[in-house]
C-alpha cells in the first residue's frame, strides 16, 4: 500500500521530471545539454532540426526500467530516422506507467539542410494518457527547431516544444512549453563541451552542462550536471561496428540515483559519428 501511495505521488511529480528529461542514454549523460550537438536519432525527441545531420538510416532505443527503484515509473522509447534527398525524416514512440496509468507518445518529424549550415527541422506529437477504470484522452502538439554551424566545430541550435500549448484536458500546462537554446563546441576532434539553457514556462530556467570524450574509437565518456533541480550525470558508450551502446545514470537531491541504458543502430555511417556529421 505505501509502495502505490508512493507510485501515485510520484506520477504527479514524474510531469516535471520526465517532460525535461529526454531520451537516449547518451543525451541523459550529457545532463541533456545536447540541443546544439543534436545528431543521433534520439534528437526527433530532443532537436528535431538535427535530423538532417544524420545521413544514413538509423534506429535506436532506450529503456530505463526502474527509475528511483520504481518500476511503476518505468519508460521507454523508440525511434526510426530515414534520409531523403530533401531533408531527413523520423518516426518515433514512447510509453511510461504502469497499468494503473499510461502515457504514450507517437512522434513524426522532419529536418532540412541548407548548404550544410543551417538545419531546420519540426515535429507532431500525438500524446494520450490512460487511467484504469477512468478511461484515456489524447492531444496533438507541435515542436520546432534550428541548429547553426557558426564554424566548422562551434555550434548553436535551440528548439521550443508544444508550440500550440496543447493540454490533456481543461488544465493548463499539462504538457509543458519549454524554451531551449545552447552551444557546443569541439574543443579536440574527440572532445565536445556542450551547454544549455531551459525554461520551463512554470518553473525557473536551468542550466544544463556536458561533456563528451571519445577516449578511444570504440569508447566515449561522458559527464555533466544542471541546476534546478541540482543534479550530476555521467555516462559510457561502447560503439562497434554499426552497433552503439550507451549507458548514464544521474541523481536527484530528493530521490536519489537511478539509470538507463540504449541502443543505436546505424547503417551506412562510416567512421565515428563526429567523423561522419563532419564529411556531409
Amino acid at each position: 500500500m505505501h509502495r502505490f501511495l508512493l507510485s501515485v505521488l510520484m506520477i504527479c511529480f514524474s510531469a516535471s521530471i520526465f517532460a525535461q528529461y529526454n531520451p537516449g542514454a547518451r543525451q541523459i549523460s550529457l545532463a541533456n545539454s545536447d540541443v546544439a550537438l543534436a545528431n543521433d536519432v534520439f534528437t526527433l525527441f530532443n532537436n528535431p532540426a538535427g535530423l538532417s545531420q544524420i545521413i544514413w538510416r538509423e534506429v535506436g532505443i532506450y529503456y530505463s526500467p526502474a527509475p528511483f527503484g520504481l518500476t511503476e515509473l518505468a519508460n521507454g522509447y523508440v525511434a526510426y530516422l530515414e534520409p531523403f534527398s530533401f531533408g531527413s525524416m523520423a518516426i518515433g514512440g514512447s510509453t511510461f506507467g504502469f497499468e494503473l496509468y499510461r502515457e504514450s507518445k507517437v512522434v513524426l518529424g522532419y529536418s532540412y539542410s541548407y548548404e550544410n549550415i543551417l538545419f531546420i527541422g519540426a515535429s507532431i506529437n500525438y500524446q494520450t494518457v490512460s487511467i484504469k477504470n477512468y478511461g484515456s484522452t489524447a492531444a496533438f502538439y507541435l515542436n520546432a527547431g534550428g541548429l547553426v554551424y557558426i564554424l566548422d566545430d562551434f555550434r548553436w541550435g535551440f528548439n521550443v516544444s508544444n508550440i500550440n500549448r496543447a493540454s490533456i484536458s481543461n488544465d493548463e500546462d499539462q504538457i509543458p512549453m519549454i524554451f531551449t537554446t545552447g552551444f557546443s563546441y569541439n574543443l579536440l576532434n574527440n572532445f565536445s563541451l556542450n551547454i544549455s539553457l531551459e525554461k520551463d514556462i512554470r518553473y525557473n530556467p536551468s542550466v544544463q552542462f556536458g561533456i563528451e570524450y571519445d577516449i578511444i574509437e570504440y569508447l566515449s565518456l561522458r559527464m555533466g550536471g544542471s541546476n534546478e533541480p541540482s543534479r550530476f550525470t555521467s555516462g559510457i558508450g561502447i560503439n562497434y561496428s554499426i552497433f552503439s551502446l550507451d549507458y548514464s545514470l544521474f541523481t536527484h537531491p530528493d530521490l536519489g540515483l537511478t539509470h538507463q541504458a540504449g541502443i543505436i543502430i546505424s547503417f551506412g555511417k562510416e567512421g565515428t559519428r563526429t567523423e561522419a556529421v563532419r564529411n556531409i
